[in-house]
């Protein structure tokens, strides 16, 4: 195992009466403290891919991200806990100042990555990962390739468990939050919880994220899901992936404020405003047991320069 389970699930009754639920509606599930390599929730989807990598007598981790992915980065800890080579494919030149947040943490798990300057899109990440795999297997390396966000139906299991922990946690949770970006961590819950009670929260990070939950969702449970039966909003992508939007900063801001809990500008930014805006749209009521799925990434918040500036700005602006 790659981590201890089941992470905590905290009230949060100020956040609550902030944004407009009963103090005793809400609670943060803490899959941020899953503890390797600074947490989060690809730790469960790596448990499954990692041990199939192991079995298939793999040496070496193969995986595509953002400069700053979350992902990206639990792979090279898990490399390292594994005692596996971990190569990152990531579009860019490199070419830069001293490395921050993830990128930091991806050099000290030891991980080599390799810049893709022909593009930043999924296809062209993808033919570099697999020209990576031929340039290790004529090395004599056994590489395994991890998909993109740890997303396909192997590593969506770990988010089937996490669903059923809420359950044990949560047996009256109405609504459970959480960013939406590769898909499988959506399609566990779903699995586990069903499409009524998921919100997940699209990031940017693909251009049909609906879609492909669904798809991984009914591999998941063997009966036919489609992108219509769940619940997603589209409302806080902003200008896209990767871009701080003014309604996350805010959530970003609010829940810190009122819990004490950090969240990303990418990822759990986006859930936090998506929760906000699901309340003031009337999705979700006060009186309803809602659970905020927290996923970690607060190393790309020290690698995100315009959430930083922002936040420095609002810091100066103090008498």
């Amino acid at each position: 195992m790659l981590s201890t389970w089941p992470t905590p699930m905290e009230a949060a009754p100020r956040l609550a009466t902030a944004i407009g639920l009963h103090p005793d509606d809400l609670w943060i599930k803490r899959d941020d403290l899953t503890g390797l390599g600074g947490g989060g929730n690809k730790v469960r989807k790596l448990e499954w891919l990692v041990a199939d990598a192991l079995r298939q007598g793999a040496d070496t981790l193969v995986t595509t991200g953002g400069p700053q992915s979350n992902h990206a980065r639990l792979t090279a800890a898990a490399g390292a806990r594994a005692g596996l080579a971990v190569a990152l494919v990531m579009p860019g030149s490199g070419r830069s100042d001293l490395p921050t947040g993830n990128l930091l943490l991806d050099a000290l798990f030891g991980a080599r990555i390799i810049w893709a300057e022909d593009g930043p899109g999924p296809a062209a990440l993808s033919a570099q990962a697999e020209q990576a795999c031929a340039v290790l297997r004529d090395e004599g390396a056994v590489p395994y390739r991890v998909p993109f966000g740890g997303s396909n139906a192997l590593g969506a299991r770990g988010y089937r468990e996490a669903g059923e922990e809420i359950l044990a946690q949560q047996p009256g949770v109405q609504h459970v939050v959480s960013a939406l970006g590769s898909g499988a961590t959506m399609a566990g819950l779903v699995a586990a919880l069903g499409p009524e009670r998921v919100v997940g929260v699209d990031v940017g990070a693909l251009p049909d994220p609906a879609r492909v939950a669904a798809a991984l969702a009914s591999e998941l449970t063997g009966r036919e899901l489609t992108a219509d039966q769940l619940h997603v909003r589209g409302d806080q992508v902003g200008q896209g992936y990767g871009v701080l939007y003014e309604p996350v900063l805010d959530a970003i801001t609010t829940v810190a404020a009122t819990q004490g809990v950090i969240l990303d500008p990418v990822y759990t930014g986006r859930a936090a405003a998506g929760l906000v805006a699901s309340i003031l749209d009337g999705a979700i009521r006060p009186g309803e047991r809602t659970v905020l799925l927290h996923t970690g990434g607060l190393p790309g918040l020290f690698g995100h320069q315009e959430a930083a500036h922002r936040i420095g700005q609002a810091l100066r602006a103090q008498p």
